[in-house]
C-alpha cells in the first residue's frame, strides 16, 4: 500500500483513479470499438476485402447496430483495414462536346419511371485468352440491368446485341432516350439505325467526361470490386459464366 501511495504521488495520479484503473484497465468506449471491430473485420472478410467503411456501415446497420460511419471509419483506420481497388481508373479531362449526337441526359439521373432512361457502356476484363469486353444497358429507374452482351472484340455488335436484349426484354411502348460515352460503337450508322428502328433516342456524353454517365460507370466499378477483385480468369468461358451471374444478382 505504500508502495502505491508513493509511486501515485510521484506519479500525480490519484489513488482511486490506480485502483479503478487496475479493475478495469479498458475504458467503455474502447472495449465497445474491440466489440465492433470484431464486427468489422467479418463483413470485410465476408466481401473478400473489397468493401470500404460506407458499405460496412451499411452492413452493421443491418445487424442493428447503432454506429456512425465516422466511427466505422476512425476504426478501420486504425487498424489498417482498407477496401481493395479494382483495375486502375482512366484519367479524363473536362471533356468536349459530341458532333454526333448532343447530350440530352445532362446527368438527370433521376427519372420517374421505367423505361424512360437507359444507360449503357463497355468494360473489359481479364482473361489468360485475352481481353473479354461487356457491354450493359441499365433502366435509370430501378438501376437494374436489362441487357447485356460480351465478346472478344470491341466490334460493334456487342453494344447492339445489348440493346436488342434489353429492347425484347422491356418491349417499351413510348420512345427511350439511350446514353452512352463517345466511341466507334456508339457513333456507327448501325446503331443510330436500330434505334430509330425501335424509337429510341440516341444522347451522348461529352468527350473524356465519365461523369456524364456516371450510373454506368458506378456499376462496372462495384462489378469489379465485388464480383471480379482483380481476378485473370483462366477462360473467356469462365468470365462469361462468373460474371453473368454477377449481373443477374444486381
Amino acid at each position: 500500500m505504500f508502495r502505491i501511495a508513493v509511486m501515485c504521488r510521484v506519479l500525480g495520479v490519484a489513488r482511486a483513479g490506480f485502483y479503478f484503473w487496475i479493475e478495469k484497465p479498458l475504458s467503455d468506449r474502447t472495449l465497445e470499438d474491440l466489440r465492433l471491430l470484431k464486427l468489422i473485420k467479418d463483413s470485410y472478410g465476408a466481401s473478400h476485402g473489397v468493401y470500404g467503411y460506407r458499405r460496412i456501415h451499411l452492413d452493421l446497420k443491418e445487424l442493428g447496430e447503432s454506429v456512425g460511419k465516422n466511427r466505422v471509419h476512425k476504426i478501420m483506420r486504425c487498424n489498417d483495414i482498407k477496401a481493395i481497388r479494382g483495375y486502375k481508373r482512366h484519367r479524363y479531362g473536362a471533356g468536349r462536346p459530341s458532333i454526333v449526337t448532343p447530350n440530352l441526359l445532362q446527368r438527370e439521373f433521376n427519372v420517374t419511371s421505367p423505361n424512360q432512361v437507359w444507360v449503357t457502356d463497355i468494360t473489359y476484363i481479364r482473361t489468360w485468352q485475352g481481353w473479354l469486353y461487356l457491354a450493359v444497358v441499365m433502366d435509370l429507374y430501378a438501376r437494374n440491368i436489362v441487357g447485356w452482351s460480351m465478346k472478344p472484340t470491341l466490334a460493334r455488335e456487342i453494344v447492339i446485341d445489348a440493346l436488342l436484349m434489353a429492347v425484347w426484354k422491356r418491349k417499351p411502348k413510348q420512345s427511350v432516350m439511350v446514353h452512352s460515352d463517345q466511341g466507334s460503337q456508339y457513333g456507327s450508322d448501325d446503331w443510330h439505325r436500330f434505334c430509330r428502328e425501335h424509337n429510341l433516342t440516341p444522347s451522348m456524353s461529352r468527350r473524356a467526361n465519365c461523369w456524364d454517365n456516371a450510373v454506368a460507370e458506378s456499376f462496372f466499378s462495384s462489378l469489379k470490386k465485388e464480383r471480379i477483385k482483380k481476378r485473370i480468369y483462366k477462360t473467356r468461358d469462365l468470365a462469361r459464366a462468373d460474371i453473368q451471374g454477377g449481373i443477374i444478382l444486381c
